[in-house]
């Protein structure tokens, strides 16, 4: 099993930057794929960015592509989301995200607010 816990969320202006960071708790140099999601009131949750642990393939939405960074510290077991130029309609509950052995786990999320 993983476990994984988001933090770093918040409330943020227009044009504003974010990072959220995602610990797993296990070695993620493993791990098949991990990525960050995000599910806005009422909308499907939706992938935002993924990255491969070991060999560091990233995989961007259309809409955040240019603005937002995904990124792995192995040795931390962590994977962090840069956001930058953040929009209001980025407004939405962020999960991270990890798919390991066949089964796929999920954080509880972290709130990101952007609005003036």
């Amino acid at each position: 099993q993983v476990q994984l816990v988001e933090s770093g969320g918040g409330l943020v202006q227009p044009g504003g930057s974010l990072r959220l960071s995602c610990a797993a708790s296990k070695n993620i140099f493993n791990i098949v794929a991990m990525g960050w999601y995000r599910q806005a009131p009422g909308k499907q949750r939706e992938s935002v960015a993924t990255i491969t642990p070991r060999g560091g393939s990233t995989d961007y939405a259309d809409s955040v592509e240019g603005r937002f960074t995904i990124s792995r510290d192995n040795a931390k077991n962590t994977v962090n989301l840069q956001m930058t130029s953040l929009k209001p309609e980025d407004t939405a509950v962020y999960y991270c995200n990890a798919i390991d052995s066949g089964l796929t786990y999920w954080g509880r999320g972290t709130q990101v607010t952007v609005s003036s």
